[in-house]
């Protein structure tokens, strides 16, 4: 995670039986695969155009963004980023951007930046990729940054955005009886802040998406997608070759609330990037939606 974050600055269960909805009972966009573009972050600021055409091709219809800086994408305005992702028949409804300076001292002037932007290219979620919580404070330094969440979103919602957190596994250590996720869930505005669940991340810590989406329905309306490798759960591998029952999780697309889903290699070290995003998008194609 702290890698990740750096590179982001750097770069700018089952519930009862009646419940259970089948793979084909999926409306058009939960058909629709889409791609963390952090998974190629080697190769997009080199060819960004050449890149976004690779990922069209593997079968991608939305991808999800990362490392707005300096007013742009890897070189692109928003506005040509935009006319890019149209060429190649891509949309990205949402991106990651941070939210680390509005917490350490209220200002607003990149959060309405990164905002402007995610609304240009046409995005609907505005999701935190990682937020700084203060975990000395324990259950009080969750809520303080829930009640930021709440502040954030009314700022994405003035733009016509959605607001969403994306999590890691730091936010399921357990705080007595309950974790770090469960403060963000029960202290943030339902009608206001949505989560992106990393079911990785969420396998990775030893929890169940299946208990999740039983336990906070309709939350969750993005995912994302990647596998754990078997040998090394600490490397993430092509969806389907390992360790995580994702068929078990599609099947509750409806309860979790889904209505995006990316897949992410995060730590994949597969040498040949562009075959391994395709070799996801064909295994879900097939088996998932």
């Amino acid at each position: 995670m702290n890698a990740r974050r750096t590179f982001l600055k750097q770069a700018g269960l089952m519930a009862g039986a009646s419940l259970v909805i089948p793979s084909f009972a999926f409306d058009k966009v939960n058909k629709t695969v889409g791609l963390q573009l952090y998974t190629l972050r080697d190769e997009l600021p080199k060819n960004v155009q050449g890149v976004m055409e690779k990922v069209a091709e593997a079968g991608y219809k939305e991808v999800e963004t990362y490392g707005f800086a300096d007013g742009k994408f890897w070189g692109l305005t928003p506005k040509e980023f935009k006319a890019l992702l149209k060429a190649n028949g891509l949309k990205a409804p949402s991106g990651h951007y941070l939210m680390d300076a509005f917490s350490k001292n209220g200002n607003t002037d990149k959060l309405k930046a990164d905002i402007e932007a995610a609304a240009i290219i046409g995005g609907k979620y505005f999701t935190i990729a990682g937020a700084q919580v203060d975990t000395k404070k324990g259950i009080d330094g969750f809520k303080k940054t829930a009640s930021d969440f709440n502040k954030v979103a009314e700022l994405a919602k003035n733009a016509g955005l959605k607001f969403a957190y994306h999590n890691h596994d730091f936010e399921f250590k357990k705080l007595g009886d309950i974790t770090g996720y469960d403060v963000f869930l029960t202290e943030t505005d339902k009608n206001l802040v949505n989560f992106e669940l990393d079911l990785y991340w969420v396998a990775r810590s030893g929890n169940d998406p299946l208990a999740l989406f039983k336990k906070y329905p309709g939350r969750f309306p993005m995912w994302h997608v990647k596998d754990m490798d078997k040998a090394k759960p600490e490397q993430n591998t092509e969806v389907g070759k390992g360790s995580i029952d994702f068929k078990s999780i599609f099947v509750e697309a409806k309860l979790s609330g889904m209505k995006h889903f990316f897949v992410e290699h995060e730590n994949n070290y597969n040498p040949n990037p562009i075959g391994s995003i395709k070799t996801s998008c064909d295994y879900i194609k097939a088996n998932l939606i």
